[in-house]
């Protein structure tokens, strides 16, 4: 980079260009939004069988494609705004030395170095102290000789114009810099030109967004982050506070960042989350596909004195010992991942609107905030917290939990608006027996579930307040309690199904109105009676000692809902027994807790 050309130089043409693949993202994304949610889902009300699922396939292909698009013109277009950072900064620089030149009469020549005139000696003698030229040095020990030697010159200009060159040398090694650093990043983003977006492309844009956030991350810097420890307000103000392309940056480089911060839009959540989804699903189908299969010969017979045993195979062993635990890790996330697209391409199925993908990770046992409708302008909103064992291998029950109760809200108030969210926002326990009896998991989880109930009013958009109900299902419900215990729930609704226990001995100690909390104990479901003990809450009306759990009907003080079959025939229910059929389409447990979350509470019936 010389001096005429960054003089020359405007990064406003690059930051116009950086618009222009911005708007093209933009195009992508609304392109691909309305395939996913107004063709598809029309298309499910006028074709069924083979003819609808080929059509749908290949239309899937197509939003494949434009969401590919959105993200490489994304990275383009931060790229690009940010390579503009730099060089503008370098040109400012550049700019001002050259003012500073000018005001003091110097002549910069075009290979960066100052003449100086003749000028009056510090050391007061008449004769004008000679004039001269001075450029910058790259060496240390040269630059140091060089401002030793401007110091003793009696000529004071001699000091002001090495400075001037030692800038001047500075702007343009900044502006070299830049180039070099950004020319193989912005080569790098470019599509095979193919239609296919395969596992290998998702791969190279995972590692395109990396290397633009590495490089731009001054930029980043420049535009500030969230504040630490943000409230879902604070969080909601600082991203209304960004401009476009600095809304971009994110959104390309972060997008882990943007989609687990509660309070912004959940369209934003839902297009950063659903990239990183796109990219780890790539990064782990990839990984495991690199794996060789496990031997078909698991399992083998030996005799152990009079009887056979049956054992691993040695070389099935030899495979476990090396690839058994990433096998195992990586079918399990990808089984969750299958789960979640499932439900994406089931929207318009049935009537289902579209889902909205606000939180997720595969790390650890995972992480899926999965939303049915959109919360931002529902009038009726429902977070559903799954408990012991659940994870994102399982995710797909507990999505599918919430789409049933859509459904069925959608049948009792076919008016209402509502979105049904499955929040898998904290480590579950595990093991029924190692870890369900201990009550941290609750505590832990408690503080990210209050924030994301505080972040569904910080980016609500709709009419009026919402309504809002939280639902927990066996530890969840414990989780849901510990939320109460320790701060504000922010729910005017609670629904507890196979609870054991709530942490809290009353339902007054729930921090919602007063008689808005309902329960559900189906027949023969062991969990309530089993867990009193170990989460039950103290219950200071009745004394020391006695613990309560949301079946205690009188003494806990909440609204007993009927589980049980109502009525016969075409509009009768069916009764949940168990543990896990409180949201079986067509029970009665179902029914009621759907009336809950319309606000229909005169309809709910209660056990006889």
């Amino acid at each position: 980079m010389d001096l005429v050309t960054l003089k020359k130089l405007k990064p406003s043409e690059f930051e116009e260009a950086a618009d222009g693949y911005r708007a093209a993202g933009d195009m992508a994304d609304t392109a691909k939004d309305h395939i996913d949610r107004v063709v598809v889902a029309g298309m499910r009300k006028s074709l069924k069988g083979e003819a609808l699922e080929a059509a749908i396939g290949e239309l899937r292909k197509l939003s494949a494609n434009f969401h590919y698009t959105q993200i490489e013109c994304g990275l383009v277009s931060t790229a690009l705004n940010e390579f503009a950072h730099d060089l503008d900064a370098a040109r400012k620089e550049l700019l001002s030395a050259l003012d500073t030149a000018e005001a003091s009469k110097f002549t910069v020549n075009a290979d960066g170095s100052v003449t100086y005139p003749e000028g009056q000696p510090r050391d007061g003698s008449e004769a004008p102290a000679k004039g001269g030229r001075v450029g910058s040095l790259t060496d240390p020990t040269a630059q140091a000789m060089a401002r030793q030697a401007a110091n003793a010159d009696p000529n004071p200009h001699h000091a002001v114009a090495l400075a001037i060159a030692d800038r001047i040398a500075h702007a343009l090694k900044e502006a070299t810099e830049a180039d070099a650093k950004w020319a193989p990043k912005i080569r790098a983003l470019k599509a095979d030109d193919d239609l296919t977006v395969s596992l290998e492309d998702l791969k190279d844009a995972q590692s395109d967004m990396g290397g633009v956030r590495e490089a731009g991350k001054d930029y980043l810097t420049s535009i500030g982050g969230p504040p630490k420890d943000a409230t879902p307000q604070q969080n909601a103000d600082w991203w209304e506070g960004l401009a476009p392309e600095e809304r971009e940056a994110y959104l390309a480089t972060r997008p882990e960042l943007g989609g687990r911060l509660d309070g912004l839009p959940s369209e934003i959540r839902d297009q950063a989350n659903r990239v990183v989804f796109e990219e780890k699903r790539s990064e782990y189908q990839l990984r495991l596909n690199s794996i060789p299969k496990p031997p078909a010969n698991e399992w083998t017979w030996i005799t152990a004195g009079s009887y056979p045993a049956k054992v691993h195979t040695d070389e099935w062993m030899a495979w476990d010992r090396k690839y058994g635990d990433d096998y195992r890790r990586l079918t399990a996330s990808l089984k969750g991942m299958d789960a979640i697209q499932k439900r994406f391409d089931e929207t318009g199925k049935e009537g289902l609107p579209e889902a909205y993908l606000l939180g997720f990770s595969p790390e650890g046992n995972g992480r899926a905030i999965v939303a049915t409708g959109n919360p931002d302008t529902a009038q009726h909103q429902a977070v559903y917290v799954p408990g012991t064992t659940s994870n994102l291998e399982k995710v797909g029950g507990d999505i599918n939990r919430m789409t049933e109760l859509w459904r069925q809200t959608n049948q009792t108030s076919p008016d209402a608006s509502v979105s049904t969210i499955t929040w898998l926002g904290y480590d579950a326990p595990q093991s029924i027996v190692k870890d369900a009896p201990f009550e941290h998991y609750a505590y832990d989880g408690a503080p990210a579930y209050r924030q994301f109930m505080d972040g569904l009013d910080a980016s609500h958009s709709g009419l009026g307040e919402p309504h809002r109900t939280a639902i927990g299902h066996s530890y969840g419900t414990t989780l849901i309690g510990a939320a109460a215990e320790t701060g504000t729930l922010n729910a005017d609704d609670v629904i507890f199904a196979g609870s054991p226990g709530v942490k809290v001995g009353h339902a007054d100690e729930m921090d919602v109105p007063k008689g808005h909390i309902w329960n559900q104990e189906a027949e023969d479901d062991p969990v309530p009676d089993i867990g009193r003990w170990g989460h039950g809450g103290s219950s200071w009306r009745l004394g020391g000692g006695v613990f309560l759990i949301p079946s205690d009907e009188e003494a806990f003080g909440a609204n007993q809902m009927n589980t049980g079959p109502e009525g016969t025939g075409p509009t009768g229910t069916t009764g949940a027994t168990g543990h896990s059929e409180y949201w079986n389409r067509g029970t009665t447990a179902l029914k009621n807790q759907a009336l809950v979350v319309v606000g229909k509470y005169d309809y709910v019936t209660t056990p006889e």
